[in-house]
């Protein structure tokens, strides 16, 4: 058997920037152990699995997100990535992309900038800081919030950028993750995002993470629309706008690679 593979640099403006992502396009689903093996050996923080569903993905493409460790209920790079191999590669022309998922309906957009995704937006509440998150962070943060993952607010983007955390402390941590934020120099706001239980000890660029950060960053700025960039080595860039419940990420992608994988 034989399974086609696109490496996306999501978030990106040019390769080796934003997020990379593995999609795999299958004619059916195949069994969730084979499908973890896969992302596993990718061994990218996410592999996508999409499959067309009614009249040829018409009435909505099924997407699931697995990183090398297990499956997740959300990832924005990864969904950015099948995007764009669905119009660049697999001759999908509608002006509309619906994807169904773990969680809900999620719809993309082609737009000048690349793609906008619609996705839930995340609460955040606060919350008295675990002490494994305080002793992985080493640095006194000026708030700290709970929601999908924790939110970490510290002073400004020098104390994000210089920040060293201790993986190990977050291992067992009962969220997701943890998100470090503080008020950007150039941009409203940046970001770093780190997944040590899911063996991402920091991933490139989190859409996901930004369905958290942009209603939090809304609230403090009064701002709609929210410039973001986060702060990982091969950094990302993206546009936020609060609608509703919803949040509408924006952000471009790049092809890095492009083969088969033999089963």
């Amino acid at each position: 058997m034989k399974i086609s593979i696109y490496q996306v640099d999501a978030f990106a403006a040019k390769v080796f920037e934003g997020n990379p992502a593995a999609v795999c396009p299958l004619g059916h689903w195949l069994d969730d152990e084979l499908l973890q093996k896969i992302a596993a050996a990718n061994n990218l923080s996410e592999t996508a699995f999409i499959v067309p569903g009614e009249n040829n993905g018409e009435q909505g493409i099924e997407l699931r997100w697995f990183t090398p460790k297990g499956e997740v209920d959300l990832c924005g790079h990864a969904t950015l990535a099948s995007a764009h191999v669905l119009y660049q590669h697999l001759g999908f022309n509608e002006p509309e992309i619906r994807f169904k998922s773990r969680s809900g309906e999620l719809r993309v957009t082609k737009v000048s900038q690349g793609y906008c995704l619609d996705f839930p937006a995340s609460a955040s509440r606060d919350t008295p800081p675990p002490m494994a998150l305080l002793a992985g962070l080493t640095i006194t943060p000026t708030a700290v919030l709970a929601g999908t993952d924790y939110l970490v607010v510290l002073s400004n983007e020098e104390e994000v950028k210089n920040l060293t955390p201790d993986y190990a402390a977050w291992y067992n941590l009962d969220l997701r993750g943890v998100i470090v934020t503080a008020p950007g120099n150039e941009v409203d706001f940046v970001s770093r995002c780190f997944y040590p239980k899911y063996r991402v000890n920091e991933d490139p660029v989190t859409g996901s993470a930004h369905c958290q950060l942009a209603p939090y960053w809304q609230a403090r700025l009064n701002r709609k629309v929210l410039t973001a960039k986060q702060l990982s080595e091969r950094t990302g860039q993206l546009t936020c706008e609060l609608k509703g419940d919803r949040v509408l990420l924006t952000g471009g992608a790049a092809d890095y690679m492009a083969g088969e994988i033999n089963l």
